[in-house]
């Protein structure tokens, strides 16, 4: 387990991954794991699904409210797909920033990158099916989309890998509880980088809080 400071300041870790490649179930074991590591709520116009809760799923708004949010410039990143808006309000980001705990967001490429102008300081980790083949069983397993529909996630997925290049770290999801662990030492590693500790020890062992050599 990783203990945070009360003066720790929070990281945002940004997951992407191509439909089937095992990203929802990853990020649900990693934040089971992590006590100080929470899920970015989303906002979106869509209505609940069964079983999804206002408030923990999605904050659920109408198209005007979201609209309004646009305008003012409240989200981090949003996009519109299939006629439903989905967006991650900067205040999410910030507020758990400065509370000193860490968020996760599972989103896709397009939204990553409007995150990555903002938040440079945030951990990209693209997550890789083994190969095109078993992205493909997979997606047929779950008995849930044609194979029109199949054959366009996978069109979809090589487009999204090609952009996984400029991800921090890319995890290869082949073997589940190896992938877990993998992940779970990203988080680690991050808490130990110099620029994200040394403000926390700066006072206490006599360092200057700064990136120049000596």
């Amino acid at each position: 387990m990783v203990n945070r400071s009360p003066q720790a300041t929070g990281t945002l870790f940004v997951v992407s991954a191509p439909s089937g490649a095992g990203k929802t179930s990853l990020c649900k074991e990693i934040i089971d794991f992590f006590p100080g590591l929470r899920h970015s709520v989303s906002y979106t116009t869509r209505p609940p699904r069964s079983g999804e809760v206002a408030g923990e799923d999605y904050h659920f708004v109408s198209r005007d409210v979201f609209d309004l949010m646009v305008a003012e410039g409240a989200f981090a990143e949003w996009a519109e797909v299939h006629g439903n808006c989905y967006g991650t309000a900067i205040r999410t980001l910030d507020e758990a920033q400065f509370a000193g705990y860490d968020i996760l967001l599972e989103i896709d490429c397009q939204g990553a990158a409007q995150i990555k102008k903002n938040y440079r300081q945030g951990v990209f980790v693209f997550i890789l099916p083994p190969d095109f083949s078993e992205l493909k069983r997979r997606l047929e397993c779950r008995g849930t989309d044609s194979p029109e529909v199949i054959a366009r996630r996978i069109d979809n997925a090589r487009g999204e890998i090609r952009q996984s290049i400029w991800y921090d770290y890319l995890l290869i999801n082949d073997d589940f509880a190896e992938a877990l662990e993998k992940f779970k030492s990203i988080v680690v590693a991050e808490h130990c980088r110099t620029l994200r500790v040394l403000g926390m020890v700066a006072a206490e062992f006599g360092l200057s809080n700064t990136t120049e050599k000596t």
